[in-house]
């Protein structure tokens, strides 16, 4: 039997001056693209701001969503099932990439050609949909049936409607899976002399305590 793994496409909208600009060239509400080799989105990369608050020097990123610029951001996550194999090729080559980070350059001319349908190429240049599309043109793994050149946000949206596994605020996702894993942790530590659903609830009493409900 083939051993699966999950790759996420987070599609995300901070609403900023240079979102807007990109927005008018995608035409989506959801207009920055990003690959996760997580639920919790920790392992997140695409083509973005370097530095959060200077959205001109950009360039490959290890994305930080707990970061308090991403607290108002809307998103919307999709969950692809692949083979451990394709995994491993996809999270291998980003990898290969970040060792070589410096290299690669946000290819906003890109996107001018997706606007005209021309195809413009750059070496070590991407922009963000454009790097999610190619990281799986790595395997057979297609989830936009166009070269990567030319795929938006929108396109990954569109395709993937049915994978769409959460859409909001990304800092409730964030809240939400980050209490989960603490929860998990806690059960997987309780001794086994406390029953797992009586520690489930205790932690969710400590938790509402803490957040004022009770």
């Amino acid at each position: 039997m083939t051993a699966n793994r999950d790759i996420y496409i987070v599609l995300t909208g901070t609403g900023t001056a240079f979102s807007g600009l990109i927005k008018w060239f995608t035409k989506a509400e959801l207009n920055h693209a990003s690959i996760a080799f997580d639920s919790e989105l920790r392992e997140v990369y695409s083509f973005g701001r370097k530095k959060v608050y200077n959205p001109f020097i950009a360039g490959l990123i290890h994305e930080d969503f707990v970061h308090p610029f991403y607290s108002s951001a809307d998103c919307a996550i999709y969950q692809l099932r692949v083979t451990t194999e394709e995994y491993d090729t996809m999270y291998n080559h980003v990898q290969g990439m970040m060792q070589n980070q410096e290299r690669y350059k946000y290819h906003l001319l890109g996107l001018v050609g997706v606007l005209l349908n021309i195809r413009i190429d750059r070496e070590n240049a991407f922009f963000c949909s454009q790097f999610v599309a190619s990281v799986f043109e790595e395997t057979a793994v297609h989830p936009v049936a166009k070269p990567s050149c030319f795929v938006t946000p929108e396109d990954f949206a569109s395709s993937l409607c049915a994978h769409k596994i959460f859409s909001g605020k990304l800092s409730y996702y964030m809240h939400r899976t980050n209490r989960m894993a603490h929860l998990n942790s806690s059960l997987h530590n309780t001794p086994s002399s406390v029953p797992a659903e009586y520690a489930a609830r205790r932690m969710r009493l400590n938790e509402e305590r803490a957040e004022g409900i009770v």
